[in-house]
């Protein structure tokens, strides 16, 4: 470490700081693709003629794919070094882009979309290891809240330009729109980051990645389908979950016999690092499930443009930022009270949108999102001080690509849980609601019960179904947001288990 620390310093000043920009190019491209496709999730739904349902494949498959890949960005960047790990994952990104754009189906979308994840995985944990290497030890934390930028931006600019540009020029530009931040990013890699010489050839334990990839499609195909192909009264669900639970208990065996495993199973023995892992879980189920649930509810249920909805999906972003003032200072004194106010205030939000009827309003929807992200960024900082605090340094970046990975597929697999909850009571409430729009309730001969609208005619009692669904989708949505903030609670009494390293302490 010391000699990396010497070289760090002999670099020249103006190259660190182009390679820092070029690093947070790839951070903010990577932010950007996460956030920039919800904008246009009901647009794409009607194009390429897809369910509710199907179409947060779009989303979900994308997380899977970065939390199957995350875990050997470090391997990766060993085995073939940094510089060639971020030329290829930039380059394959930014075709994966264009070939999003030209997507002509549901399944090549989502075939190309998991492709941005794969590729795009390593750029965020290579990116930080190239900063930490760079820069000298006093300037760490400098560097890193520069380099941070590119992860609050992203969600920013991405949805905000993206809603204007699929408004004017359809879903397909939105993709498009990546392209030249992704040649820009090549541009920076191949000029200024260069690799470091490494010792030996170091050996991934293919059975165990294998096991774990398995075991996560598996758990995500389950219950990406479940819900549209009645859950085990389906035979194909059947035979994912028993494929998924024979990786699993695979991946477990063998990392408890293998000599060199792909995780090793004493990290657990750590108390708060398994704690955190807990804490990463339901921090990740919170953090992208309102970005997929509310840009079909405006759009389908009040008409809104996109450009409105990036603009409010915006908002999150500036109350990430604004967490970015408060956050350090607070955990700087006791990290559990910022994690507390973090999971306290994504459920304040959740519990508020949860409160909302068919009229919301713009500023209801902002104040909410805002809130949101606000929790998000002040949960993020005191969790990674938490979970790595007693994490001995030989054993960081396993730790670390542990905890990205958990944390990405909590996302995926929280989204298809609340879809799943959106497309099952919308239908059993439209099937209630529905009955009393029936020849039999004699309330509905009486004027004063109908309003302007005359049920004795075809177009009149279409124009009442189609109301009663688009109330029953708002109940839908409701409930989603209900089990947001039952999920965002939960780790409140958790967090004061975790113990905090002594003041003065490396």
């Amino acid at each position: 470490m010391a000699a990396v620390q010497e070289a760090a310093t002999t670099a020249p000043t103006a190259r660190r700081y182009l390679v820092l920009a070029t690093v947070s190019g790839a951070t903010m491209l990577y932010a950007m693709t996460i956030t920039i496709a919800n904008v246009v999730l009901p647009q794409m739904r009607g194009a390429l003629s897809a369910t509710p349902d199907q179409i947060a494949w779009v989303v979900t498959f994308n997380l899977v794919a970065t939390a199957i890949v995350t875990p050997i960005s470090g391997w990766l960047s060993v085995r073939f070094g940094r510089r060639n790990v971020m030329l290829v994952g930039t380059l394959g990104f930014t075709l994966s882009s264009i070939l999003c754009g030209l997507a002509g189906s549901l399944e090549t979308l989502v075939l190309y979309r998991i492709g941005q994840g794969a590729f795009g995985a390593p750029l965020v944990p290579v990116s930080q290891a190239i900063i930490l290497d760079i820069f000298p030890r006093r300037q760490h934390g400098m560097a890193t809240a520069l380099w941070g930028m590119g992860v609050v931006t992203g969600p920013i600019l991405g949805p905000t330009v993206g809603g204007f540009i699929a408004e004017d020029f359809g879903w397909r530009w939105v993709f498009f729109f990546l392209v030249p931040f992704g040649l820009m990013t090549l541009a920076g890699v191949w000029a200024f980051i260069t690799d470091r010489p490494t010792r030996g050839r170091p050996r991934l334990d293919w059975t165990g990645f294998l096991a774990l990839a398995v075991a996560l499609g598996a758990m995500q195909l389950m219950f990406d389908r479940g819900e549209r192909n009645g859950w085990f009264e389906s035979p194909e669900i059947i035979i994912v979950a028993a494929i998924g639970a024979l990786a699993l208990y695979l991946f477990v065996v063998h990392i408890s016999t293998a000599r060199q495993p792909f995780i090793q199973p004493t990290l657990f023995l750590n108390r708060n690092f398994s704690l955190g892992l807990l804490l990463a879980f339901m921090f990740g189920m919170l953090n992208f499930a309102p970005m997929v649930l509310i840009p079909p509810l405006l759009q389908d249920l009040r008409g809104y443009p996109d450009s409105i909805i990036g603009l409010l999906l915006a908002t999150r972003g500036a109350g990430n930022m604004l967490s970015f003032i408060v956050v350090v200072r607070v955990a700087a004194w006791d990290p559990r009270i910022a994690l507390a106010i973090g999971f306290l205030s994504q459920a304040v939000s959740g519990w508020a949108i949860s409160q909302f009827d068919i009229n919301l309003t713009l500023f209801g929807l902002a104040w909410t999102s805002a809130l949101q992200g606000f929790g998000i960024g002040m949960t993020w900082v005191p969790l990674t001080l938490i979970m790595f605090s007693t994490i001995r340094p030989h054993q960081l970046d396993e730790a670390s690509a542990v905890f990205h990975m958990l944390r990405n597929f909590a996302s995926s697999l929280f989204i298809s849980i609340c879809v799943a909850v959106v497309v099952r009571s919308t239908f059993i409430n439209a099937a209630e609601l529905g009955g009393f729009l029936s020849v039999f309730n004699k309330t509905l001969l009486f004027p004063w019960s109908t309003g302007s609208l005359d049920l004795t005619q075809p177009a009149q009692l279409a124009l009442a179904d189609g109301e009663v669904r688009r109330q029953a989708a708002m109940i839908g949505y409701l409930n989603a947001f209900k089990l947001f903030t039952v999920i965002a609670l939960l780790p409140l009494p958790l967090i004061w288990l975790a113990k905090l390293p002594k003041r003065g302490t490396d």
